[in-house]
């Protein structure tokens, strides 16, 4: 039996040991851990700065980020030692006061509840403020607003500890109840979902040299500042300000619940040294097994293990790209050169539970997370980063955006784009998409063979005779034999074909054969009926 997974789930920091063949990659060690959260908070906010009849607004977080980043970076104020020593059981075991949340008393459809700092993952405070009309106030921290539970160390919490990070709640659901809607919690990582979803993946403010020899650096919020809703307001703002030995950066974020909910980014960068390589809108997820996964590697009844199970891509050309997640048994790094993409996301398209089987981990409700750039990018990639695992605790799948140039000290980045939370539906192609991948060996001796099923109105509205023709590209290997068919029992249509690898050839770093790039779409005559299915087999 699998360990429980409770859909109360919160990430904390991310990526560990991820490195193949060259050095260790990832900077921290990055363990994905599902908590059972019942945790509410309060605030009463207290004189910290005011902007006498001013209103506090995102010009002000990039003035701070900008005199920031022209000092030394200083590493962030820890927490006693005694709670860095405690387990995540006893850190998961202080849970807020529900009726002490930001707000409720004040009847707002928002409110805020915080966490307390502990345990190794949660070893720093981060400042939280929130705005009001009248000034900006800070919100102090009380033992008094927790329960500790079986921990029988809350009198030696000092009154200004200070908090671990927040999470808002919308009544996204019913009218008559407010549900956790979003969370940011863990260096810059937050995670959001739409109605009637469980947590899954979760995003990050900004990514450092990932899957860089150098190694990965993580840069943390350090100050939250929530903007108070009005009674009718239906958005909440939430700025927040970054910090890292390489740059500073100030952030909006414009939160909207709902079916999906759409969180828009504001992010303006300041660099105190070049940055080679920044992940602009990261994701983080986690991909153990799916139906293209031939053997489990585990023994387990559940058929399918994942919180996405793929990356999805719109160019400026408008070619939607779909590549499934794998679990690869080697470090895995791919990218898509995209000028200007119209968007990309790591997606949770399956979502039938008799292929997960799995009552407590509801992978079938797990939100998909689009990302659509507000302006242009310029030059760039979106790259895709996946790394072994050998359970489902990990998250070992991370896909970004980098641009093409570096981040230098006295030249500010700034980028603005949104995030979509929700079902996979709503960052679907316009015409046929990919509903499963699955491989097999070949009947031709090295050869594999890969079976696609596509899908849509259309295609399953053409009669079985009907000419299709399905063009397929392979690199390092050879196509051997193809065939194209109509399902009869699900109606939408299925392409298998069969490649060799070509003989001889080795790639120089690893001296083993290299990785097959496969790619594969639909038409009928000159009419392009599907989205591009795009996969490396290593």
């Amino acid at each position: 039996m699998p360990a429980a997974r409770t859909r109360e789930c919160i990430h904390h920091g991310l990526l560990a040991k991820a490195m193949a063949k060259f050095t260790q990659l990832l900077a921290g060690k990055q363990t994905r851990l599902r908590i059972t959260l019942g945790l509410c908070l309060f605030a009463m906010a207290v004189p910290h700065s005011a902007h006498p009849n001013d209103s506090f607004d995102y010009v002000d977080v990039v003035e701070e980020a900008r005199l920031l980043a022209a000092e030394p970076f200083s590493e962030p104020e820890k927490i006693p030692e005694f709670l860095q020593r405690i387990s995540y059981d006893q850190w998961r075991d202080i849970r807020f006061k529900p009726q002490d949340s930001l707000w409720r008393a004040d009847n707002l459809p928002f409110e805020v509840q915080f966490f307390h700092t502990g345990s190794p993952l949660y070893d720093r405070k981060v400042q939280i403020h929130v705005v009001e009309p009248h000034g900006v106030k800070r919100v102090p921290f009380s033992p008094d607003l927790f329960h500790y539970g079986m921990n029988e160390f809350k009198e030696q919490i000092p009154e200004d500890l200070g908090f671990a990070g927040f999470r808002l709640h919308y009544p996204i659901n019913t009218p008559d109840y407010r549900d956790e809607v979003i969370v940011f919690l863990g260096a810059s990582y937050l995670r959001a979902l739409g109605r009637e979803q469980r947590y899954g993946l979760s995003a990050r403010g900004l990514a450092i040299d990932t899957a860089a020899a150098s190694g990965e650096e993580f840069p943390y919020f350090k100050k939250f500042l929530l903007v108070r809703p009005q009674p009718e307001d239906e958005t909440m703002n939430v700025f927040a300000l970054l910090d890292s030995p390489s740059l500073t950066g100030a952030y909006q974020f414009t939160i909207q619940p709902g079916k999906a909910t759409l969180v828009d980014v504001a992010v303006t960068l300041f660099a105190r040294k070049e940055v080679n390589k920044l992940g602009i809108a990261p994701l983080n997820s986690m991909f153990f097994y799916g139906e293209n996964t031939n053997i489990r590697p585990v023994d387990d009844f559940r058929p399918e293990v994942h919180d996405s199970d793929g990356i999805s891509i719109t160019t400026a050309t408008d070619e939607w790209i779909w590549r499934p997640l794998i679990n690869p048994r080697e470090l895995l790094v791919t990218s898509f050169q995209l000028n200007d993409p119209k968007g990309f996301g790591l997606l949770q398209r399956d979502i039938d539970f008799d292929h997960y089987q799995d009552l407590e981990a509801d992978y079938q409700m797990r939100p998909s997370t689009w990302i659509t750039p507000k302006s242009g990018w310029g030059e760039g990639r979106v790259e895709l980063v996946q790394i072994p695992t050998d359970s489902e605790v990990n998250d070992n799948i991370v896909s970004y955006w980098v641009p093409s140039a570096p981040l230098k000290p006295g030249a500010p980045a700034s980028f603005s784009y949104q995030m979509k939370w929700g079902p996979a539906e709503m960052a679907s192609p316009p015409n046929g998409r990919v509903v499963a991948t699955r491989t097999a060996a070949g009947n031709n001796e090295g050869a594999r063979t890969y079976l696609i099923d596509f899908d849509s109105e259309k295609l399953r509205s053409l009669p079985e005779d009907t000419k299709l023709t399905a063009d397929i590209a392979v690199g390092g290997g050879e196509l051997i034999e193809q065939h194209l068919k109509k399902n009869s029992v699900q109606k939408n249509w299925r392409l298998v074909f069969q490649v060799k690898r070509k003989k001889g050839a080795l790639d120089l770093a690893s001296g083993s054969a290299p990785p097959l790039e496969l790619r594969a779409f639909l038409r009928q005559g000159n009419e392009i009926l599907t989205e591009t299915w795009s996969y490396v087999d290593p």
